[in-house]
């Protein structure tokens, strides 16, 4: 009856359109979820991750779970993890895009996932980083270790949203750095964030994570835009 009282004050609402969840709905609606615009990246060599990289960083597997449209569920869901707390988003995209990477892990056999991080300031800011619940997922259901500890950021920045693609490569060049022992080499590394745009920002967590001797790269996101 409490539960009841609290939907009733509370009500649950999509995270991709905002309407009400009806009773065997959760996280997003039946209709936001039959509607989401997958990519299938991972079923593709040359996708469009994947050639975000050709002649800068060499990268073994790379993939993004879904288009990320303005204005479009994808944009709802990626600011209602991000800026409004509802971190069971990443959970619930986590879950779901580890099944059709199963076949990718055993193929690849990841070592390690590796979010890309906050600076400990924007972290203490926001509470959380926007990846983690993702990561989680992932880690959980393909039976990777999760590792938020190698990879860290080292200089604080805004947001890099508003900026055009010559000012986040900039902006990018020295903000990562690991920190690593002999146990970390030869390791295959799964880098992970929410949003891949430019991908100035994974070329220089790549970058500083090739820094560890033999070590290789792949990479997977939450969504993919060209804007």
């Amino acid at each position: 009856m409490l539960k009841n009282l609290l939907n009733l004050i509370f009500p649950k609402l999509c995270n991709g359109c905002n309407s009400l969840l009806l009773k065997n709905e959760a996280i997003i609606c039946s209709t936001c979820r039959h509607g989401l615009p997958l990519t299938q990246h991972h079923n593709l060599k040359d996708n469009y991750t994947t050639k975000k990289f050709y002649g800068i960083i060499p990268v073994e597997f790379s993939a993004s779970m879904l288009f990320f449209h303005k204005e479009g569920i994808v944009q709802n869901l990626i600011h209602n993890l991000k800026y409004r707390k509802h971190q069971e988003i990443g959970t619930f995209l986590g879950n779901w895009y580890a099944e059709d990477l199963k076949e990718i892990a055993k193929k690849h056999d990841f070592s390690e996932i590796i979010p890309v991080p906050l600076h400990k300031k924007r972290l203490q800011e926001r509470g959380y980083n926007q990846v983690t619940t993702f990561c989680e997922a992932l880690s959980k259901n393909l039976h990777i270790n999760y590792n938020d500890k190698l990879l860290f950021r080292n200089l604080y920045s805004k947001t890099q949203t508003k900026k055009n693609k010559e000012q986040r490569n900039e902006v990018t060049k020295s903000l990562f750095d690991v920190t690593f022992t002999e146990a970390d080499y030869d390791k295959h590394f799964l880098l992970v964030d929410d949003v891949i745009t430019s991908g100035a920002t994974l070329e220089a967590c790549a970058k500083a994570l090739l820094k560890i001797p033999n070590a290789k790269i792949s990479i997977v996101t939450i969504a993919y835009t060209d804007s």
